[in-house]
């Protein structure tokens, strides 16, 4: 592809507001590019208007996995142009999606296409998944595991946006809500009923004291991390509430992982249940999402920056996030040592009006991805 071609790759998929849904229509146009240059293409429909897909080239081991997800979320904010419309200036290309993530996606889609057109010899199978929902739970990346494809995977890279940097290893998350259940009464005879908001903020007090008291720390991902983020409860100002609800977020590591906050969670339930009938709450876990460990020094990583070095006249350096990606789904069956890695392009104008790449950084990003296809570096089978 030439560069008018190879925005334009990338101004389609922005066009497509595939919104935290309709990311069929994503599969759909890529299955279109692929078929163009004789790429074979599966969809896997997840729910009506909602599909991942797989594409390969190349044949056989070792099987490098390329990721990427095609959901964006809302255009909110204040846009200086047209989310959906891509629109350059100064070098930069504007637009939702453009740096989270159809960027990477776009690189990647090209990048395999060139080899294609070039027939260039591939030391093994370079596999494409597109997955869908992973803003609001990584349902794609769960659904395509499950389904086996990775289970021959021997390396895994996921083109979220970290510019110039290397991810190695991020933190989990853990959604919770907890509802707590009363009685409504009139607020002049509360003895007639039972407050529920009332009877969920003694227990919030209690799991608050208790994960104020954890101070565990992951040497590549930082802190765990605890905030309640949604709070309800009652109707109207003189009516004992009958129901109550909380939501809460918990960033994860291994030192203190998803199941030791539920524990705690569920401790703090027990204890005010065992003193009074009065106290009656449902915890429902929305989503549980593991901390995914890595290793700076592994091959893969090493390639990535050398590769990335070449290309860009940057150093690359490696980090562990805060944040959670598909990796947290796709890695739950593989080793400890398994090769993997997060190098997309991108910035920290993800999720934020005005998101934008760099149009260099998207042309070198396509030539990094090329690269890792024809060598990633990883010497042994997993």
């Amino acid at each position: 592809m030439n560069p008018t071609e190879k925005i334009q790759l990338l101004a389609d998929l922005v066009a497509i507001q595939s919104v935290n849904d309709h990311e069929a229509e994503v599969a759909d146009y890529l299955s279109q590019v692929f078929a163009k240059h004789d790429i074979a293409t599966h969809q896997i429909e997840y729910a009506p208007g909602r599909a991942n897909l797989v594409a390969e080239i190349g044949q056989g081991n070792p099987v490098t996995v390329f990721s990427g997800h095609a959901d964006v979320v809302a255009a909110g904010g204040d846009w200086d142009t047209d989310p959906f419309v891509l629109t350059e200036k100064n070098g930069k290309l504007y637009g939702r999606g453009a740096c989270d993530m159809k960027s990477s996606l776009a690189a990647m889609v090209i990048a395999m296409i060139d080899l294609k057109e070039s027939q260039t010899p591939l030391p093994g199978t370079v596999r494409f998944l597109l997955t869908v929902g992973e803003e609001v739970g990584e349902y794609g990346a769960e659904q395509l595991t499950n389904q086996g494809y990775m289970d021959d995977a021997t390396a895994l890279i996921i083109g979220e946006p970290t510019g110039y940097q290397i991810c190695y290893a991020h933190k989990g998350s853990l959604d919770v809500q907890i509802e707590a259940k009363g009685k409504v009464a009139h607020s002049s005879m509360p003895q007639l009923g039972n407050n529920a908001v009332q009877n969920l903020l003694e227990l919030l007090t209690i799991i608050n004291q208790r994960m104020s008291q954890v101070h565990a720390t992951d040497p590549a991902t930082g802190d765990f991390l605890f905030n309640f983020t949604v709070l309800s409860g009652g109707d109207q100002v003189n009516s004992i509430p009958g129901t109550a609800t909380v939501a809460l977020n918990a960033r994860t590591i291994d030192e203190f992982d998803n199941a030791a906050v539920l524990d705690t969670i569920q401790s703090a339930v027990n204890q005010l249940q065992h003193q009074a009938s009065k106290y009656q709450f449902d915890v429902r876990v929305l989503m549980n999402l593991p901390p995914v460990d890595g290793q700076a020094e592994n091959q893969l990583v090493k390639r990535g920056q050398q590769v990335g070095e070449q290309v860009s006249g940057h150093p690359i350096s490696t980090f562990g996030g805060t944040y959670t990606t598909d990796a947290a789904k796709f890695l739950v069956n593989q080793a400890a040592d398994f090769p993997f890695m997060i190098f997309g392009p991108g910035n920290q104008s993800l999720h934020s009006a005005n998101e934008y790449i760099d149009k260099q950084m998207y042309f070198n990003f396509i030539d990094i991805y090329r690269q890792l296809m024809l060598n990633n570096g990883v010497t042994t089978n997993h």
